[in-house]
């Protein structure tokens, strides 16, 4: 058997490189090999990176040069009641637990307050309004003359486009291309029903058989997959607008007793704060997410179920409102662009399908993308739950003082 230390020997030696060490022993000895090259070199003592529970090989598709896992603490909010399009209110008779992991401390514990909220004025409602995953290559053609006419083709041969991209997949649908003029640049902004999948490299490997037929029939030129109009990874007002992912709003009328017994606060007090903070304040700044901490959850919810952390920039692009409604408060949270998926990527991992199954959708659902639209469902509703109780502890100033209590 290849021992690790003689694997880092070579490394050193300069024998071997580290990406290498895979091929020369199976996956949890090339990650040993990896961290005693590192601790040898930088000091570091490894021995917590390296206790992980589950074989390395589970990791080859997610990462490389694995020496080992962080662990981030998992906890989970609720129950709270969902009354979803495709979420049916988790497996649990009185509601969802939702499974959140952070290392910020009192962020469990507020969304779960809001949670306890949620629950007491008989839990929240959710839809996916939207759907489509977007891949948007930029062109090059001459002048605008070309590119009038590279658009008038795509318009007219959508069902070429259509047929090439699909026969890349069996499972991702081609809905539409519109595309977009800046002088000699033409970009195409593609956009799929990936089903249950996130669906960017499905996408993105369809897109590319698309421009193939592009360039073939065209005087175009294709510059990159990828122009950025997708928009991946970035703040961007076209997916504010036209979403990205799926677009998903969750809200709940809560009765004026639950807030002012359980959020020692009033419905005005709060409807009159989001105005200010989340509308006025996020307007002033030049902010495209008009809410208070959405992101919060977004990013606890990514960790705990294997979603592509880097696209909580896109998840956390949501607009939270309030009013008062017959005395009683009303509260949404709308997330224009929240990527997610029950298959793929992260979401194979053990400890990312256990979260998955704490909510009864880890794999494809049935029908198609019904697992998907769930998730992101229960993270609307987690989402409203923190927006909740932060705009409580603001409206009611507690909320020092409840970081002070728990200690953060």
């Amino acid at each position: 058997m290849t021992d690790a230390a003689d694997l880092a020997a070579r490394v050193r030696e300069g024998d071997l490189r580290l990406h290498e060490l895979d091929d020369h022993a199976d996956a949890d000895v090339a990650a040993a090999a990896r961290r005693l090259l590192v601790e040898s070199e930088t000091g570091a003592t490894l021995s917590a990176v390296g206790d992980y529970g589950f074989p390395a090989e589970r990791a080859e598709s997610n990462i490389e040069n694995m020496l080992g896992a962080v662990q981030v603490p998992m906890g989970v909010a609720g129950p709270v009641p969902v009354d979803g399009g495709a979420a049916d209110g988790g497996d649990g008779d009185e509601g969802a637990y939702l499974p959140l992991a952070t290392t910020e401390g009192a962020l469990l514990a507020s969304v779960n307050r809001g949670c306890s909220a949620l629950s007491a004025a008989g839990g929240a409602n959710a839809r996916v309004l939207k759907s489509g995953m977007t891949r948007a290559p930029v062109f090059r053609v001459a002048d605008v003359i070309e590119a009038e006419a590279l658009v008038s083709w795509v318009r007219d041969n959508t069902d070429r486009l259509i047929e090439a991209a699909e026969s890349t997949t069996s499972h991702g649908e081609l809905l539409d291309v519109t595309p977009y003029v800046v002088g000699n640049s033409v970009y195409l902004r593609f956009r799929y029903d990936t089903k249950d999948a996130m669906g960017m490299n499905m996408a993105t490997i369809a897109t590319e058989a698309a421009c193939d037929v592009v360039e073939e029939e065209t005087e175009a030129d294709l510059v990159a997959l990828s122009g950025n109009l997708c928009t991946d990874k970035k703040p961007a007002a076209i997916n504010a607008i036209e979403g990205r992912g799926r677009s998903v709003t969750a809200d709940v009328t809560i009765p004026r007793e639950v807030v002012e017994e359980r959020l020692h606060t009033t419905p005005e007090d709060i409807a009159e704060l989001n105005t200010r903070k989340n509308l006025v304040g996020s307007a002033k700044a030049g902010s495209l997410g008009f809410n208070a901490h959405v992101a919060n959850v977004v990013a606890a919810m990514f960790l705990a179920t294997g979603q592509d952390e880097a696209q909580v920039v896109e998840g956390a692009n949501a607009i939270t409102t309030a009013e008062v409604r017959e005395d009683d408060l009303y509260l949404s949270v709308s997330l224009a662009s929240l990527e997610v998926g029950t298959v793929g990527g992260g979401t194979k991992l053990p400890t990312q399908a256990e979260g998955l199954d704490v909510l009864g959708v880890r794999g494809g659902g049935d029908p198609a993308g019904s697992n998907a639209d769930a998730l992101a469902e229960y993270i609307a509703v987690g989402a409203l739950a923190g927006e909740l109780s932060l705009l409580s502890a603001l409206a009611s100033r507690h909320l020092s003082s409840a970081h002070a209590e728990l200690g953060r």
